[in-house]
Order: structure tokens, then sequence, then C-alpha cells
């Protein structure tokens, strides 16, 4: 049974969402007159949107059908227990980045610090009272958030499950989605389809 926690979690990650993509929906910048910076800003945002969507695949194909029923501890569940975590941080900051402002991935970042020692504390919780001692030996060995890259193993092969990969496949593309949901409202604002109402640094 889910606790009261875990029943809010995805509404108010939901909310929070819709509130973000409102903010950056009727915003601007003040770096619109220098193009090598959001140029720059863009560019960074979108190789960081990569690594983000391409990390959470990653995680996506040893978990999908497996998470809380298996420890899982290959790929890059060797090098750190929360990677899905790890690469959802980059992801975040690349599309608070594609506004080309330095104000939405500095907020961003506040909330990913503030959010995830939370999110992984509750999991962790549950994974030690599900494997108990495997777990605590997986967690003596292997970092929480940074990756070891030293400690990187993987299987010769590994079952996937088609059906549950294509639904975490296309949730680790969010990323990308909104990125290009921040082009798209550029692109209105510049034809005074979409009013600005804030102006962000």
């Amino acid at each position: 049974m889910r606790t009261r926690y875990e029943q809010w979690r995805l509404p108010v990650s939901r909310l929070a969402s819709a509130a973000a993509v409102f903010f950056l929906l009727f915003s601007s910048n003040r770096w619109e007159t220098r193009e090598s910076v959001t140029t720059g800003l863009f560019t960074l945002g979108m190789f960081l949107v990569a690594i983000g969507s391409l990390g959470r695949m990653w995680c996506s194909l040893y978990i999908a059908g497996y998470k809380d029923r298996v420890l899982i501890t290959q790929g890059p569940y060797s090098m750190t227990r929360n990677p899905l975590y790890f690469f959802s941080t980059f992801g975040a900051l690349g599309v608070g980045f594609c506004t080309e402002t330095f104000t939405f991935p500095l907020v961003l970042l506040a909330v990913m610090i503030l959010y995830y020692p939370l999110v992984v504390r509750k999991e962790e919780r549950r994974l030690r009272e599900r494997f108990g001692r495997d777990f605590d030996d997986y967690a003596r060995r292997v970092p929480a958030f940074f990756p070891n890259f030293a400690l990187f193993s993987e299987p010769e092969s590994y079952v996937v499950k088609p059906v549950v990969y294509r639904r975490h496949m296309f949730s680790a593309l969010w990323f990308v989605w909104i990125a290009g949901l921040i082009e798209l409202a550029e692109g209105l604002k510049e034809m005074s389809w979409i009013p600005t109402l804030w102006t962000f640094w």
C-alpha cells in the first residue's frame, strides 16, 4: 500500500510542472539582444537535455518491469543507486538553459536539491524493507547519487519487457518535448500570439 507521501507525490509534481510551463510560456529573457549568449545557453541546454533523456532511457532499460520486484545493481545502477535522478537533474537543467536564461536553471537546480533527497530516502527505505541485507550491501558499495565510474558493470545479456520499456521510453523523452515547447512558445511570442508578462535574467 502506498504511503500518503507517495499518493500526493505525482499530483504535486504535475502541479509544479504546470506552473513552470505557465511561467515559461509567458516570459522572456533579458539576453534577447545578445545572440551569442542566447545561442550558447540554448546549445548548452540541448546538450544537457540529450544527456538526461539518453541516460533515463538507459536506466529504464534495466528497471522496466522489474522496479521494486528485483534489486537492480547492473548497468547505470552499478555506479550509483539513483541514476534516474542523476540523469533527470541533467535534463531539468537542460530545460532551464533552453529558456536562454540563468534564472530557470538556478530555480530548477534548487528544486532538485530540495526535492530529490526526500524522494531518495523514501524509496531507499522501501527497498531496505523489501530486500534487507542485499540492499544494505549494495548501499555500502555504491554511492547514492554521484556515479563512481570505476564500479561500472553490465551483463552480457538482459531480458527486457518491450511493453513496459516503451512506456518508460516515452516518459524519458519529456525533457525533449518541453525543450520543443519552449522553442514553439518563443516563435509564437515573436509573432505576438503570446503576450510577455515577465522578463527573467
